[in-house]
């Protein structure tokens, strides 16, 4: 393969096509990127430029997200279990061995749930802005609590606004330092696969599967502390969804993990990518 080239490419998982960025050298050290809302592997495209030479790198489009399938609710049920099975088997047909994993936003619980079924899978972790504490939930998070706890139409109301074009720039412009770095492309593009035909049913079902997530907190909190991973935390500490209380809760469990901060966003890698590659490359060559 053309290590200087990225390759865009789709594997069929139980009868769903998953679109998914690849990059760099198969004889180099692996690493799966996994991301959610808003953006989806398109999160990934500029880290995946700056790692490519020294890093195989795949990133999927999680079921109903991006540029993979959007099967119908009456044949997928868009829950975190579930979304987390199709990527577990995705990492097997491709032939993933030991893979490092970096985990952003809903790709931390879905990387979670993974490895809390086959915790030998994953090699390292890289998180970003996810989180596996109740400690860890932002503003964002608590604001939409009623809507876990009970949903009917009067909740609802209080987190469909994450889906309209201002509730999109929450993850990419606030808590950014210099705006004008980000590039207004990604959060119209991450408009329009939000805006498609289904995607707010779809999006709102999982928003309120996150409350299983929440159940799971504990037991993910013991995996942590049982297995202390090699960890690598690269934060946005102005994130309203996960700010940095939820990385130094993972600190706290995982003692020898490697934490950096940066202030920007929940998308820190719109400003940081480079800075947060440097600090993969030392995390996993040095």
């Amino acid at each position: 393969m053309n290590n200087q080239a990225i390759y865009y490419k789709t594997l069929n998982v139980d009868g769903i096509n998953i679109f998914y960025r690849e990059a760099g050298d198969k004889s180099k050290p692996q690493i799966i990127l996994l991301n959610g809302v808003p953006n989806a592997s398109s999160a990934f495209q500029e880290l995946m430029q700056d790692l490519k030479d020294k890093f195989y790198l795949i990133a999927p489009d999680f079921p109903g997200f991006g540029n993979s399938d959007i099967p119908d609710q009456s044949v997928f049920d868009y829950t975190f279990h579930n979304i987390s099975v199709v990527i577990e088997k995705f990492i097997d047909k491709l032939g993933l061995t030991r893979p490092n994993v970096y985990a952003l936003g809903y790709g931390g619980p879905i990387t979670f749930r993974i490895a809390s079924r086959r915790p030998e899978l994953f090699n390292t972790y890289i998180l970003q802005n996810s989180n596996a504490y109740e400690e860890g939930l932002g503003p964002a998070m608590i604001n939409a609590a009623p809507y876990l706890q009970n949903r009917n139409e009067e909740t609802e109301q209080l987190v469909k606004p994450l889906l309209t074009l201002d509730g999109i720039k929450l993850f990419f412009l606030n808590g950014a330092k210099d705006q004008s770095r980000i590039n207004p492309d990604s959060y119209q593009n991450a408009l329009y696969y939000l805006s498609r035909p289904g995607q707010q049913k779809i999006q709102l079902d999982l928003l309120y599967d996150y409350r299983t997530n929440i159940a799971e907190y504990p037991n993910w909190q013991r995996f942590l502390k049982q297995t202390q991973p090699k960890l690598l935390l690269v934060w946005g500490k102005n994130d309203v969804f996960f700010p940095i209380s939820a990385a130094e809760a993972i600190q706290r469990d995982v003692p020898t993990a490697e934490l950096h901060v940066f202030d920007t966003s929940h998308l820190a890698l719109e400003e940081h990518h480079t800075d947060i590659a440097e600090k993969i490359e030392t995390f996993l060559i040095a």
